[in-house]
């Protein structure tokens, strides 16, 4: 099957791309860091531990330890996203690769697109990695197969797509560190909402709140929509969670959160394309 020829320069872009961050040493000495860190954790799978004067069994402590991990790792693997995103357009400009990619018969939007493509597969390939050594590792202490790790680390490159697109963005209009710090805030002030909103709408603030405060109920109200308009983060990476446990998704509600964060990147997407369209290239 022939590629397009609109097509085919987005692929190349973005295979450089893959192939440029993977023969940084850093990115290597990284990686080989965070697997013999997930190795370090077969340990916690097989203590006994006691609560409430019960002992866990080996599949309540596994599913626990397991859930944990997975968090963390898709966590550092954004930390590592935003990191690789931030420097990618300055690194182009000083060695003089964007000049010479778009000297050629490729458009801005083109160039963008196989960067965005090129970061967002490695760090995706990254975390499906990792995901599958904790897999791995999974199966082998319950003696079972549990897919769900490998559908659910699908499920959290949504959250690698916009961390992706918001530092490319943000890099355009302030410093490198300070974009990276910016994407940082929003997942912090995610954190945030979630909390207020679940204290809002816990019965004993219902109950505590009187029916006639208008002043309260105002601002409860702005702590949900704040909540339902602020990139959801950490809700994708609880959505993600519910393939592990077998928990099932029950309707729209489940998915929005995946829903919020793609409509975020193709929003920011159509921004970072026209801001780079009016960019000045040396």
């Amino acid at each position: 099957m022939n590629t397009p020829r609109s097509v085919r320069p987005i692929i190349n872009i973005a295979k450089y791309t893959f192939a440029d961050e993977v023969r940084q040493r850093s990115f290597v000495v990284m990686f080989v860091i965070c697997a013999l860190a997930i190795f370090l954790t077969r340990g916690c799978y097989q203590g006994s531990y006691v609560v409430n004067g019960q002992a866990l069994d080996a599949g309540a402590v596994a599913g626990a330890v397991s859930k944990a991990t997975f968090h963390v790792i898709a966590v550092a693997v954004m930390l590592l996203a935003a990191l690789l995103s931030m420097r990618i357009f300055r690194r182009d400009r000083d060695d003089g690769m964007q000049s010479s990619i778009l000297s050629k018969p490729i458009t801005r939007r083109q160039y963008v697109t196989g960067k965005i493509l090129g970061l967002w597969a490695l760090s995706t390939l990254f975390m499906f990695i990792l995901h599958a050594v904790l897999f791995l590792i999974v199966s082998v202490t319950l003696k079972e197969a549990v897919p769900g790790y490998l559908a659910a680390s699908l499920a959290c490159s949504s959250s690698l797509l916009f961390v992706v697109v918001a530092v490319l963005l943000l890099s355009l209009f302030v410093p490198d560190i300070v974009a990276f710090l910016c994407v940082m805030g929003i997942g912090v002030v995610d954190l945030a909402t979630e909390g207020l909103y679940a204290l809002s709408t816990s019965r004993m603030v219902t109950a505590m709140m009187p029916p006639s405060d208008a002043l309260a109920q105002s601002s409860v109200s702005w702590v949900k929509v704040l909540h339902c308009g602020w990139p959801k983060l950490s809700r994708t990476q609880h959505f993600a969670s519910a393939f592990i446990g077998g928990e099932g998704l029950h309707g729209f509600g489940a998915a929005y959160p995946v829903v919020n964060l793609l409509l975020y990147c193709l929003i920011l997407g159509v921004v970072l394309f026209r801001r780079f369209g009016n960019e000045d290239i040396l």
